[in-house]
């Protein structure tokens, strides 16, 4: 899919393909899952060659950032699914040449759908070139980034509040509950994970940017830098919030597997005290049950419940003797 934009009056309009050459200048130029003859349209037109999908998901930065026919081609990381638990980490390609701007996705991020509908809308933001449309782009990731991280951050509260609690709950009960607590924890991790990687990847996009020269009006290279820099700085707290909320994360899992094992060492020693406890009756009882002929106690009235006493005797003792230094 293909979406041509072009500025009005601070305002982003859509065109057809069929009237890009007899319209104004165009701003930007939306490519969506883009199909060949579309691709084709916007390498003719700004003499420039679109990456493919397979090279935008390089990792060098070599292959992300890099400047040739003229122009500026910058990949970056974007998380999309934000809203779930399953983020997406997908490339997006911006290119500037000259005025214009072009965008190469094949996932749809929600921040491009905000910005398109806000800047149809007259509101007085600046989008009359490319590079102030990019900027534009990269703020409504950088507050998606925000309200995501918001949300984790609330979460992940709530994880710390449900470890943590007392509960009268069965050892069972409480075991279940401490091994979801961990799926949760998991699923967080990752979440931070991709949003740290997409913060990595905008602040490094906007310095290879910063460090070339805008073009466009003093006035617009002049916002442009303004912007840019409000970026940067959101993008630097936003990735310290996100590896504080890390760092939570893994001491909310260190703190879950050693509450599990708490859990499983009361059942251990529960076991021990049981055999501890049975173990001097059962001694008892072996004793008297060998099958000698002559055994002192063998013709005592009082034999059998002595037996029995001493079985109860020899239990109780360790039991309470345990109980006394706090092993119970």
């Amino acid at each position: 899919m293909l979406r041509i934009y072009k500025s009005q009056s601070n305002q982003l309009v859509l065109i057809d393909a069929m009237e890009l050459a007899e319209s104004s200048p165009v701003v930007w130029f939306d490519l969506f899952n883009p199909a060949q003859d579309e691709t084709r349209v916007v390498e003719q037109h700004l003499g420039i060659e679109i990456p493919t999908r397979d090279e935008m998901q390089e990792i060098e930065l070599s292959a992300r950032l890099y400047q040739e026919d003229g122009a500026e081609f910058m990949t970056m990381t974007a998380a999309t699914e934000l809203d779930g638990d399953y983020p997406v980490k997908v490339p997006i390609t911006f290119i500037l040449k000259g005025t214009m701007l072009v965008t190469v996705r094949h996932a749809d991020p929600k921040p491009f759908h905000i910005y398109a509908a806000r800047m149809q809308k007259l509101n007085g933001a600046s989008c009359e070139t490319g590079e102030l449309t990019m900027i534009g782009l990269l703020e409504a990731v950088i507050d998606r980034t925000a309200d995501a991280l918001e949300r984790v951050g609330n979460e992940v509260d709530g994880i710390s509040r449900e470890v943590f609690r007392k509960t009268n709950a069965t050892v069972t009960k409480k075991t279940r509950d401490l091994q979801s607590l961990i799926e949760q924890i998991g699923q967080k991790g990752d979440l931070l994970t991709v949003i740290r990687e997409s913060l990595v990847s905008v602040s490094r996009l906007v310095a290879y940017h910063t460090a070339l020269d805008g073009i466009g009006t003093r006035k617009a290279i002049k916002e442009s830098r303004q912007r840019v820099k409000l970026i940067q700085r959101d993008a630097a707290s936003l990735g310290d919030h996100a590896l504080f909320l890390s760092n939570k994360i893994n001491f909310l899992l260190d703190a879950t597997l050693g509450l599990i094992n708490l859990e499983q060492n009361q059942i251990i020693k529960i076991f021990s005290v049981a055999a501890v406890v049975f173990l001097p009756p059962t001694l008892v009882a072996s004793i008297y049950g060998m099958n000698f002929e002559i055994m002192p106690e063998l013709k005592f009235q009082f034999g059998y419940p002595m037996a029995l006493g001493m079985m109860v005797l020899s239990a109780f003792l360790p039991f309470l003797y345990f109980k006394r230094r706090g092993w119970l």
